[in-house]
């Protein structure tokens, strides 16, 4: 739950101080405790995820990230899925679903929300990424800050 937090606040950051999309996402360690690193969402092409898990692979070895949990705010897109499965990123941690973000952006231009589930992204490939969301107990909170955006 404090991932969870703790990634839907650099979300926040990334929303209040640059205008950016609201998604956030931390890269935890093995020990499940420490934050490696944290990353905003930076533009259509360069979503939070994608972005810490391209950054992550030039810092880590791969057995390291094995073990290493990506923590979302928001399930990750085929893209961003895809990306973690070739970083080597063994875990994955998400707060709300792409179906309840599609919800909230509705057509909008921006964000044009595929439906494709980062399981079947996972299913598709030969490792077995471990996938726990969505986690009920914070979506409320970050589709507020998804309603604010999109819609404010």
């Amino acid at each position: 739950m404090k991932h969870l937090r703790h990634a839907n606040a650099v979300a926040r950051r990334a929303r209040d101080a640059m205008g950016k999309h609201p998604f956030g996402a931390i890269l935890v360690a093995p020990d499940g405790e420490t934050v490696l690193a944290e990353q905003g969402n930076v533009d259509t092409v360069n979503h939070a995820e994608a972005v810490l898990a391209r950054t992550a692979v030039l810092n880590h070895p791969a057995e390291y990230l094995w073990q290493c949990t990506l923590v979302t705010t928001v399930e990750p897109c085929a893209m961003c899925a895809g990306t973690q499965y070739w970083a080597h990123i063994g875990r994955l941690v998400y707060g709300m679903t792409e179906r309840r973000l599609l919800e909230l952006t509705g057509s909008h231009e921006e964000n044009p929300t595929m439906d494709l589930p980062c399981r079947s992204v996972f299913a598709a490939g030969q490792k077995a990424i471990e996938v726990i969301g969505p986690v009920a107990e914070v979506e409320d909170e970050i589709a507020a800050l998804h309603r604010d955006f999109w819609q404010g």
